[in-house]
This record gives C-alpha cells, structure tokens and sequence, in this order.
C-alpha cells in the first residue's frame, strides 16, 4: 500500500462526513483506523448500552458531536416499560470526568434528568447544539439550565418529547447577551410562554432560521415574530386563531408577504380555517409542511391549501385528508419525495380515512416519492403491485393497516404478492414495515430480493418459524428486526444465531420463544446481551424453561452485562 503520512490521512478523512464512510476507512488497516480514531469529531450510537462512554471516549478522543439512541424503537408503541433504561446521565457524568469538549449532543429515546441537563450546561463551556427527540425525564428547570449556562448555545430542538412544565419562564432564562440562537423549537411544550421574553429573544437573535412555537403562543405574538425575524426559513405556528377582520390578522398578513424564504411550515394545534388564507402567499415556495398535529384543517381549506404548495418535497398529513385529498396532492406536488400519513382515529372508525385508492394516486402523480408512512384503512395487492411499478425508488416504504391482519378486500387474499412486488421492484430499500394477513411467503420474497434491506418491523405476519429464518438468512444487510405477536420460537431463534453478530438487536414480543431457548443463545453468543423483560413477575424464579417469554431484546454489545438494568429486565 502507498504510504500517506498521517497528516495528509487526517486531512484527506476530514472530506468524510458519513458515519457508514468512516467506519468503512478504519477497518482498512491499523494506521488507518488510528488515525481516523484521532480526528473522528462526530460520532454515532445506536444503542447506549453497545459500549461504554469510556470506551468511546479512549477511541474518539477528540469527540464534540455525539449522536446517542436508548430505548428500542418499540417505545414509540408503548410496549418498552417506562423505567426499562437508557439514562443519559451516565453518559454527561464520564465525559465531564475525562474532560471532552463536547459542543453538540443529539438525543433520542433517552431518559434525560433535569440533573444531567444542569451537568451538561456546566460542564462544556463551548456546547452549542441539544437536539432531544422522544426523550423524557426532565422538566423546564432543565431547560432553563441550558438557556442560562450555555453562552454560545445555536439550537434547541425539541421534538415530540415528555417534558414536565414548573414554571413557564425559562425561556427568560436566557441572558441578554444570547445572540447565537439559529433553531428553536419548543412546539412539544404544553405550558404557559413568557410571550415578552420570547418576543425579546427572537429580536436579538439575527440568524435565527427555524422557530417552532407551542400551543400557548397566540397569533398576534407570532405576527409580532415575523415582522422582527423576516429571515426565518422554518417556522413552526402556535395557536392559529385569530379574527380575519382584526388589526392583528392584517398585520400578520402584512408580515407574511416580507417572509419571503420561509421553506418548512408546521404547527395549527389549534387553528380557525378562516385565517388561513393569511399564509397562502408563504405556500408558493414550501418544500415542507407538516399538518400532523392539526386535525383543524379539512376538506375544501385543507384542498385550496395544498393546491398552492407545488413545491412541496415533504408532506406529513392527517389521514382525513381522504383519498380525495391524496388525488389533490398526486395533482399537485410533482417534486414530493416523503409522505406520512397518520391516523386522525386510531380505532379506524373514521370513514374519511384514506385507503389503497389514494396511495395509488400518489404514486402515479409523484414519481420522485421515495420514503412512506402510510395508516389507512385497507390495501390490496393490486394496488401495491401499482405501487412499486409507478415508484421504485423507495428507501423507506412503511404501510400500517389499522385492522392489521386484514386481507385483500377484493379477492380476500394474503398480501404476500404485493409486498413481494415491493421488494422486488424497490432495489434500494433499507427500511420496511408490513401489515395485513401475511404468510411465511411474503417473508421468502424479502429474503430473496430485499438485498439492501437494514431494518424490518413485522406484526402479526408468518405461519411458521420458516419466515422469520427466511428473512435471516437473506438479507445480508439487516441491522434492526423488530417482530410482534408472530408465530415464531426457539428454532427460528437459534438457527443462524451467528447473523446477530452482524446486526445492531433483535425485538420480540408476544411470539413463541421460550426461555430455555433465551438461555441458549445466551451461553453461545457471550457477546450478545440477551434480555428477558419479565414485567408483573410473569416469569417466576423456578420458572420452567419451556415457558414463553413474553418480551425478548437481544443486543450486540462491547460492554457486557448493563449495570442499570432493573429488576424487571433478565440479562441472561
């Protein structure tokens, strides 16, 4: 190999800004790997519990951005305990310790005291970025912390956590002298806004470019806002209610036509359809809206809306947006590239809810579409084999079914065929989420063609442990698996138990492993954490190993056996 002095190297991989580019160069040979060690800056955790903060910090020791991840993605559907883990403040504790020049700390699923804010904000003098997504734990006392102790502090991004509101002034917290702020984002936030602290932070704060309001903040603060931050390129509204004959309806349409570069829209918790016109001229530029949280906006408005966002590359949406709607869009947004489109009534009661009608129309009028989240009422396999005809270029196609073992509706049918479409059609899809009457062939396609495939979530899907093992053995890419209420145990587990080496972890629940099995795999891959959840003691000391388990998380890990883990959680 053609030697490079270490400079050179470390001048070279500062151009690689990819984690995926950067682990690939350290595993070329040892100089390599030290050197990209030495000037590695940003740093990426999918698990907390996979290593050590000593660990990361003995690798990376010039470390000042780091990415950490907690709880598994299961969470989200309350199916991990409250009190299951993933603390951060072991995390701030150690890097404090060892001295790190920590400025940017990205959060997700983390649960994130008040205490490790404060010990964040003391402890890095140059921190300037927290981003926390579906974190909980802390309260506003935190994050008046931050606000008064990080001096240099550019974003606070808050998104979709549990935050405890004591008192609605930490937003005063910050002192006159903050000036750096370029996002803020507090839209997650249910409590009371000191409005005048606020107004003041936003006039001080020149290169403020994305701002998300909560709730509490009412239209005519947010058109005093935008007449001082007509520079803003995202904006997120708080309650959208408002007059349309009143002074401060006026001026804020007067302030919106200066907002020329706003790009990104969202909020409309709490909105009067009337005023919406208002923001129509903000419309002809958006790439992004968000309406996933404004159940307000429907029918004819939601249209007339829509109909003037032709630029719009994301899309996030209630589903009683209706098929209808979705034709609107198909008609509209040629450039759309992501939709999400939730449920408005969970328990699909709703008869506006979207249907298999609607996708197809999007996929027929928006070729660029290329990442889906989609809650409807039904799907047939006709439509999806559509579906990956008119799009092959989704990376991400999610397809949530509210009845989720619901067949063809026409030919009453398995999905097997049209997500088989999908899989063969989509060559570059990393992430896939099914649901419908499923069988154990629909699982033989995706090991077959799904050749890209990182992370898969199944639900009540396979006949036999056949699916499961069709899926490990096939894709060779897999990093995440996630499967519910499935009819697959110990002999799909202990198969091919080598892949798991390969894979970041591995999530069941409500399928047929039993604990004998768990401990199996347990004492032949000691590199593994194998953890049994055992809520409400539903596994006695003297249990038997040909009992069930109800919860099952298997993760790779270079640390061991966690040492936070409580009494619930088993690591065998």
């Amino acid at each position: 190999m053609t030697y490079f002095p270490e400079e050179v190297l470390e001048h070279v991989f500062d151009f690689l800004t990819s984690h995926r580019d950067r682990n690939a160069i350290s595993l070329v040979c040892k100089s390599w790997c030290k050197v990209e060690s030495f000037s590695r800056e940003r740093v990426f955790i999918g698990n907390c519990y996979a290593i050590s903060p000593e660990r990361v910090i003995e690798r990376f020791p010039r470390l000042r951005s780091l990415t950490l991840k907690g709880k598994p993605h299961f969470a989200d559907f309350n199916l991990v305990p409250y009190d299951w883990g993933g603390l951060l403040y072991p995390w701030i504790e150690v890097m404090a310790k060892r001295g790190v020049n920590l400025e940017e700390l990205r959060l997700k699923r983390m649960v994130v005291s008040d205490e490790s804010l404060k010990l964040l904000s003391r402890s890095f003098v140059n921190f300037k970025s927290l981003v926390l997504v579906s974190c909980e734990g802390f309260s506003t006392d935190g994050l008046a912390a931050i606000a008064s102790n990080c001096r240099f502090l550019k974003e606070l991004d808050l998104q979709e956590n549990e935050v405890e509101d004591h008192r609605g002034q930490w937003l005063s917290c910050f002192p006159d002298s903050c000036t750096s702020l370029v996002c803020l984002n507090f839209a997650c936030l249910r409590g009371e806004v000191n409005l005048t602290a606020l107004e003041k932070l936003v006039a001080r704060c020149p290169n403020l470019k994305s701002l998300r309001l909560n709730q509490a903040v009412p239209l005519e603060t947010m058109q005093k806002i935008l007449a001082q931050a007509p520079q803003l390129v995202d904006l997120g509204t708080g309650a959208f209610v408002q007059d349309p004959n009143s002074e401060t309806y006026w001026k804020l349409k007067h302030a919106v036509h200066k907002c020329s570069s706003i790009r990104s829209l969202s909020g409309f918790l709490e909105v009067s359809p009337c005023c919406l016109p208002a923001i129509y001229p903000m419309c002809l530029n958006l790439t992004s809206l968000n309406l996933s949280y404004a159940p307000g906006i429907y029918g004819f408005e939601l249209f007339k809306l829509i109909q003037r966002c032709k630029k719009l590359q994301r899309l996030w949406i209630l589903d009683c947006i209706g098929d209808t709607g979705l034709d609107v869009v198909a008609s509209t947004c040629k450039e759309l590239q992501e939709l999400r489109v939730f449920p408005s009534d969970v328990h699909g009661a709703g008869q506006t809810a979207v249907t298999e009608e609607g996708l197809v129309a999007v996929s027929a009028g928006c070729p660029k579409l290329h990442s889906l989240l989609y809650f409807c009422q039904q799907m047939t396999n006709a439509a999806l084999i559509a579906v990956a005809k008119n799009c092959p270029n989704f990376t991400r196609f999610r397809l949530c079914i509210l009845n989720p073992t619901k067949p063809d509706p026409v030919t009453t049918q398995p999905l097997d065929e049209g997500f088989g479409a999908i899989v063969q059609s989509c060559k570059r899809l990393r992430r896939l989420s099914m649901s419908g009457l499923l069988t154990d062939k629909v699982f033989l396609y995706i090991g077959m063609y799904a050749e890209q495939l990182e992370m898969l979530s199944i639900a009540f899907a396979g006949n036999s442990d056949k699916g499961m093992l069709y899926v490990l053995n096939g894709c060779k890419k897999l990093k995440k698996l996630e499967i519910r209420d499935c009819p697959f145990g110990d002999v799909a587990l202990l198969t091919d138990m080598g892949k798991y080496e390969t894979m970041r972890s591995l999530w069941m629940s409500s399928c047929q492993v039993t604990l004998g099995g768990c401990k199996t795999l347990a004492r032949k891959m000691p590199r593994l954490n194998v953890e049994i959840i055992n809520e409400n003691n539903q596994i006695g000391a003297t249990a038997d190993d040909r009992q069930r388990v109800e919860k099952m998380y298997l993760y790779r890990t270079l640390s061991g056996p966690r040492r936070d883990a409580p009494d619930f959680v088993w690591t065998l």
